[in-house]
């Protein structure tokens, strides 16, 4: 076995290695903290692997032994899901589709990969426009769009490169669509967590924009979908109103387009909720979901049934080889037991508002950072400039704290499900030593 210290230099013989200083032991983690097999320290892992890692490290009923049985017979053979059906699979799907996807969205698919989720989620809507719109020849439907907005994170597959627009390093020289993109109306909120921007005049400015777009003659009825991320992760950790969400779907509506929210990052009970829609209470047509739910995919509801020949009902119109990943499908399926019996939506719901909380009193009592917002395991604040941002940063990392950077200025944290009160007491300590000097 390759010696812990031998492991950076070891990958970096073979591949661009330039992530973490740690080296992760899988055995010794424990809980929120992260256990670096080279040092011997303890971090707290408030970054979840980028929020794909809801439960913590160890968790005991992981240990179970019927679903430890149950994986090491899914991992002894990759299956191809989309063609060969196993009762490790229908369990699965049973348990997302019954327990987790909200109520009338009976169509699902899966795949490996959150960008690739959204990518067929796109295709869902490019193929329902088309037919729409009459579109029936190999060709035609080249010039379907979708309408997007700065500041969104969706991926670097073919369609989602064309959505991206974070930072250009991610998507700079690779051929990209040119599909209307219009500007993100961002809440913003003062220590008290009231809005404390004129959020509606921002909207209004985005709305004319779409606006817009729909009547531009490039884009003139060949719009597919509006997909947003109802709270940006990479672009900033920006949040919507719900005000303006309903006014997404009522353009949707009236203009022949699908409303698709991309949850890869937000989705399975980040937000103390299953999906991060469910609390502003406007129901989107498709949603991409990935990182939490380890297997991802898509479900949509049944306005996809206007085109009776949609791509839930012609063999490979989406498809792929291993249709997601049974191994990712038992664990998903342990995952919602976990989530379930140990309540910790609720868990993380109050533990989050705690974490809230505590940052806010620490903005007023030393005046560091602003616009301290969050919904449940999703949390963030904004410094002055990416330079006290950044050394904040590398500050938590030296208290053992891992977290994450965001848009130009952001901070942003991704707690695990099962975070408890104390702890998120111990992480707001190491945190308020962190701050950079006052500016």
């Amino acid at each position: 076995m390759i010696d812990p210290s031998q492991v950076h230099s070891t990958l970096s013989r073979h591949q661009l290695a330039d992530g973490y200083s740690v080296v992760m032991d899988l055995e010794r983690s424990r809980g929120i903290y992260l256990h670096d097999a080279h040092s011997g320290d303890d971090y707290m892992d408030l970054f979840t692997s980028f929020a794909s890692w809801p439960i913590g490290y160890g968790h005991p009923l992981m240990a179970d032994e019927a679903f430890q049985r149950d994986l090491a017979v899914v991992a002894s053979t990759k299956v191809a899901n989309s063609d060969l059906y196993t009762t490790y699979m229908a369990e699965f799907v049973e348990a997302f589709s019954t327990r987790v996807t909200p109520e009338g969205y009976p169509h699902h698919f899966w795949v490996s990969g959150g960008a690739l989720a959204v990518e067929n989620a796109l295709k869902v809507a490019f193929d329902w426009k088309a037919h729409k719109i009459g579109l029936n020849k190999i060709g035609d439907g080249e010039g379907l769009c979708a309408l997007h907005f700065e500041g969104a994170f969706h991926g670097r597959t073919g369609y989602t490169m064309s959505l991206t627009n974070t930072d250009p390093r991610k998507v700079a020289l690779f051929p990209k669509f040119d599909w209307p993109r219009v500007s993100a109306p961002a809440v913003e909120v003062d220590l008290q967590g009231h809005v404390s921007n004129d959020v509606a005049a921002l909207e209004a400015q985005t709305l004319a924009e779409i606006d817009a777009a729909f009547a531009d003659p490039r884009y003139k009825d060949r719009i597919a979908c509006i997909v947003i991320e109802p709270l940006q992760g990479e672009g900033g950790d920006n949040h919507f109103r719900p005000e303006f969400l309903g006014s997404l779907r009522k353009i949707c509506d009236e203009r022949e387009a699908l409303l698709i929210f991309d949850e890869v990052q937000t989705g399975f009970f980040g937000s103390g909720k299953a999906w991060l829609w469910q609390h502003h209470g406007v129901a989107p047509d498709v949603v991409a979901f990935g990182k939490k739910t380890q297997v991802c995919g898509i479900y949509a509801n049944s306005r996809v049934d206007e085109v009776p020949e949609n791509v839930f009902r012609v063999s490979s119109r989406i498809n792929s080889t291993w249709g997601g990943n049974l191994v990712d499908m038992v664990r998903c399926k342990r995952f919602i037991e976990i989530i379930e019996a140990e309540n910790l939506a609720a868990n993380i719901t109050r533990v989050g508002q705690v974490f809230l909380e505590g940052l806010r009193t620490i903005a007023q009592d030393q005046g560091h950072f602003a616009n301290v917002r969050g919904c449940g395991s999703l949390v963030a604040f904004t410094l002055a400039s990416v330079s006290l941002r950044d050394e904040m940063l590398e500050a938590l990392y030296a208290k053992k704290v891992m977290a994450l950077s965001s848009g130009k200025r952001t901070l942003r944290f991704r707690l695990p499900l099962v975070m408890t009160a104390a702890e998120a007491g111990e992480a707001l300590t190491r945190i308020a030593d962190s701050t950079p000097a006052r500016v």
